[in-house]
């Protein structure tokens, strides 16, 4: 998310609201994993605790089913990055290399076509996320390996040059 804000056009000041919104998403999921409570429950915590109408309502858009428009370019990359992200990272972990390093394009695009592999993740939701991005699907898979790829130790995959 936070590589996110330099493509939106918005102020680099948001990089962190939008790093954060990315991270606290599904902070509800394990507790309330049911559509009928997440993310509404992880929403109503948020907005105790004082975080902005626009952080929350980015976050109840990622969930389809809430109803939610996705309405402000941080809304729009959330839900376009969230099942992708997961679905990378499932990409590079049945490399040898556990490593985004050597993930190309066209390997995350043969694995979105076998309904087996991450079988989890919703691929309709990748598609519309990069069409509501503007963006094309292989140049949105790019830009996330690539925004991925400096972290990707501290989500558990192997760095190459380590």
């Amino acid at each position: 998310m936070r590589a996110c804000v330099k493509n939106s056009g918005g102020p680099e000041d948001d990089e962190d609201e939008w790093g954060l919104v990315g991270m606290l998403h599904d902070f509800d999921y394990e507790m309330f994993p049911s559509a009928d409570q997440h993310p509404f429950t992880g929403a109503n915590i948020l907005c105790g605790r004082g975080y902005s109408e626009r952080f929350i309502r980015a976050i109840m858009g990622h969930a389809t089913y809430t109803g939610v428009p996705r309405d402000t370019a941080m809304a729009r990359a959330l839900f376009a990055t969230d099942e992708l992200c997961g679905f990378l990272v499932a990409c590079a972990l049945v490399r040898p290399t556990k490593s985004l390093d050597d993930l190309e394009v066209r390997s995350v695009r043969k694995r979105l076509k076998d309904k087996a592999f991450a079988r989890s993740v919703n691929r309709d939701d990748i598609r519309q996320g990069s069409e509501e991005l503007g963006v094309d699907l292989d140049e949105h898979i790019r830009f996330v390996i690539d925004a991925l790829r400096p972290v990707q130790k501290e989500i558990g995959l192997s760095p190459l040059a380590d």
